[in-house]
């Protein structure tokens, strides 16, 4: 399983999804740390789609810790997993060696060409699109599963 996680996000959430965001992560921590760095969004009212890509991507790339397995969140190009499946990925990262986990979210846009071709894979949520500040609260619920099938623990909401 993994040690150490990263969540590095376009955009600072509110409300209820930074309440959810929080309590996963509260409950990620009595098993690893993890720790949520977020970027500023760039202005799409002031700068073309390709402008506001490579800010923010600049402003990822700076952010991604030099050794850590980086995993894009791209409903594209990224591939699915079940619960049971991402359970199993993270487990087979720590067996590798490869413990410390930064997962990336773009913004509104997505995420840059440079952040995606920088990523070690892609994880998708399916052909829906979700509102960034949803999919970030998805992720680290599904992490959160992730780490409870591992430990061969119930997990109920």
């Amino acid at each position: 399983m993994i040690r150490r996680a990263t969540i590095l996000a376009v955009g600072k959430l509110k409300g209820w999804p930074a309440d959810a965001c929080a309590d996963y992560a509260k409950r990620l921590r009595r098993h690893f740390p993890v720790e949520t760095i977020e970027v500023p969004e760039e202005d799409m009212n002031r700068r073309s789609p390709g402008e506001v890509l490579a800010a923010e991507g600049d402003r990822i790339s700076r952010r991604i810790q030099s050794g850590s397995h980086v995993v894009a969140l791209d409903r594209e190009r990224g591939k699915r997993h079940s619960s049971e499946d991402l359970a199993r990925r993270l487990g087979a990262l720590g067996v590798a060696g490869r413990s410390d986990l930064t997962v990336v979210l773009g913004g509104p846009l997505g995420l840059s060409p440079e952040v995606l071709d920088r990523a070690d894979e892609a994880w998708s949520f399916g052909n829906i699109t979700l509102p960034h500040a949803l999919a970030r609260v998805v992720l680290l619920e599904q992490l959160y599963r992730a780490v409870k099938i591992e430990r061969g623990e119930k997990y109920h909401w």
